[in-house]
């Protein structure tokens, strides 16, 4: 980077991805990654204050490329609850994939703890607002506080999904990620379904799919 020409958020995660992964390793400081990068020190902290804040920032990024990927197609605002959700999988799954690389060093020492790790907070952030803004359709208690627990409840068992497909993604060998592009489909397919009261049908196959591809979710 040039350090007479103004440096961008967008620049600087940029330069972070490409620093890790030409040294398999974090910066060990501020200065030796603006030096190496460089740019002047000060510039950093206009956007963020420490590199872990950075690497949450990455993740949220991820996220916003997909959905402003999704926002500026005129097909997307037509779609369901459903189709939106499963669009809005195969473009951020898209997105990790064009930088699978650094989400694998990113992530794989913690792949089958995802739920802990701190890097990913501003993607559930972002995710389940997002959710939140689909207005999946439940059964109508008419009570407001089964309501609220109820939109909760599906906040949260999205992230939880969400989680495990990356985990099967991150162990996805296939050719262009294949099987991960199923089990996005069965699962979020499922999730609607059990909304809907009528999981048996699809809960079997996805069952069936996760036998045979034997997953190990500890």
């Amino acid at each position: 980077m040039a350090k007479n020409k103004k440096i961008t958020e967008v620049e600087i995660i940029a330069s972070y991805m490409n620093y890790v992964l030409e040294n398999e390793a974090s910066p060990k400081s501020v200065y030796a990654f603006a030096k190496a990068s460089n740019f002047e020190e000060s510039i950093f902290y206009n956007y963020f204050g420490s590199f872990e804040s950075l690497e949450k920032a990455i993740f949220k990024a991820f996220f916003n490329n997909a959905l402003q990927a999704l926002e500026n197609s005129e097909e997307y605002p037509t779609f369901d609850a459903r189709n939106k959700l499963l669009s809005f999988y195969f473009t951020f799954f898209e997105n990790l994939s064009a930088n699978r690389s650094y989400v694998l060093m990113a992530l794989n020492n913690n792949k089958n703890h995802l739920s802990k790790l701190k890097t990913l907070s501003e993607l559930k952030k972002s995710f389940t607002h997002y959710i939140d803004g689909l207005e999946i359709e439940t059964i109508d208690f008419k009570q407001k506080n089964i309501t609220q627990f109820q939109q909760k409840s599906i906040q949260e068992s999205a992230w939880v999904q969400l989680l495990i497909t990356m985990q099967f993604w991150l162990n996805d060998s296939s050719i262009a990620f294949e099987k991960t592009d199923i089990f996005i489909e069965k699962s979020v397919n499922t999730s609607f379904d059990i909304i809907a009261t009528t999981p048996l049908k699809s809960m079997i196959d996805l069952g069936k799919f996760l036998y045979k591809e034997k997953m190990n979710f500890n």
